[in-house]
This record gives C-alpha cells, sequence and structure tokens, in this order.
C-alpha cells in the first residue's frame, strides 16, 4: 500500500510535467517578456501570477467541471474566445510600450497588475483545463487512498514545478537584459518580437479547432 502511495508521484509523472512547463505557452512567454522589460522583480511576480492561474483549471479538474467543459462545445469556446482576445490585448500593450529597459531605473510597475495580467494568462487558457482532465487522473492509483487527497499532490508537486521553472525563465530573462540589451533600436525589436508571439498565439487558440 504504501508503495502504490508514492507511485503516483513517479518518475514518468515528473518528467511529463516537466516538459510540460517547459514547453513554450503564454504563461512562458508572459513571464519572459516581463523579466525582459521590467526586470527580476517583475518576472518574479509574474512568475507567481502564473502559477496562481493554474489553480481555477486544477479546481475544476478535481470538481470534476472539466468534464462539462469537455462536453460543453459553447463553453469551450466561449472561454477559448476570451483567451485569444487576451492575448491580443497583450500584443497590443506590449506593442505601445515605449519605456525604456533603463537597467539601473527599472520601470515601477505596480505588483499587483503584473500578478493580475499573469493570472489572466492562464485562466484564458481552456486547453490547460482540458489537459489537466486527462493528465492528473492518469496517476491517480484506485488502492492508494482517497482520490481527491492523490489529486491534491499531484496539483501541489505540478504548480511547485511550475513556479520553479517560471522563475528559472525569468531570472535569465532579466540576465540576458542586464547584459546583453544595449540600444533602443534591440529593445523595440524584442517588444515587436514579443507583440507578435502574443498575437500569433491569440490567432492560433481563436482558430484552433479542438
Amino acid at each position: 500500500m504504501q508503495d502504490q502511495r508514492h507511485g503516483m508521484i513517479s518518475a514518468q509523472y515528473l518528467v511529463t510535467s516537466l516538459v510540460v512547463v517547459l514547453v513554450p505557452g503564454p504563461g512562458v512567454l508572459f513571464t519572459i517578456s516581463t523579466g525582459l522589460l521590467h526586470g527580476r522583480r517583475a518576472s518574479l511576480l509574474a512568475s507567481v501570477g502564473c502559477t496562481l492561474g493554474i489553480v481555477p483549471h486544477l479546481l475544476a479538474t478535481i470538481l470534476g467541471l472539466a468534464a462539462v467543459m469537455h462536453q460543453s462545445a459553447l463553453a469551450f469556446h466561449l472561454l477559448r474566445y476570451a483567451g485569444a482576445a487576451y492575448l491580443v490585448y497583450l500584443a497590443y500593450s506590449t506593442w505601445r510600450d515605449k519605456s525604456a529597459f533603463s537597467i539601473e531605473h527599472a520601470p515601477r510597475l505596480s505588483a499587483g497588475r503584473i500578478v493580475v495580467r499573469a493570472i489572466l494568462t492562464n485562466i484564458l487558457n481552456p486547453k490547460l483545463t482540458l489537459f489537466f482532465f486527462a493528465f492528473l487522473p492518469q496517476f491517480v492509483d484506485p488502492r492508494g487512498g482517497s482520490a481527491l487527497e492523490q489529486l491534491l499532490v499531484l496539483s501541489a508537486v505540478f504548480m511547485a514545478m511550475t513556479f520553479v521553472v517560471f522563475v528559472a525563465y525569468g531570472v535569465l530573462a532579466h540576465e540576458f537584459r542586464a547584459r546583453v540589451i544595449g540600444s533602443l533600436r534591440v529593445q523595440a525589436l524584442l517588444r515587436r518580437g514579443f507583440a507578435a508571439m502574443f498575437a500569433a498565439l491569440g490567432v492560433k487558440l481563436a482558430l484552433s479547432d479542438k
């Protein structure tokens, strides 16, 4: 019994979760762009927000609401279009941001604003709910005790991994910012590049069939 309980946090689960967290998506892109544009502190806040943005998806999975999302095409499409619209908004706001990447005097953004943006970035991603609905239950052992307890433990591990990886992305982005960025031209190109990627993710999400 004890071996079965430990089995849910298997090497396969850890490796699969790590791959999922590492793969660039809206959350990763937001954290990296925040680290580049606004520094280490802002990237840490973005990491916190993106991690918190996972909670509603995990709760939906645990409570079985993901099954409703999976069956209701209307609910899924509404959330999908909301997510696409928000990504386009991020693209627009990133494109319009004209503040310089001052290394000594990083732009002071409201902590709440960064966290809320990060939370929305992950909340408005319907595929995250469907992913957890299909992913987490596979690692629940019927003989390993309470299914709810196992889901909570698995979710906590995934969120901890997400936070650590996103912090690493943000710190690397800050180091790149501090060591490499030196001209307004490079800054403008980076902003436009991030804006284009946000827009591309939004369009891809809106046109996705599933």
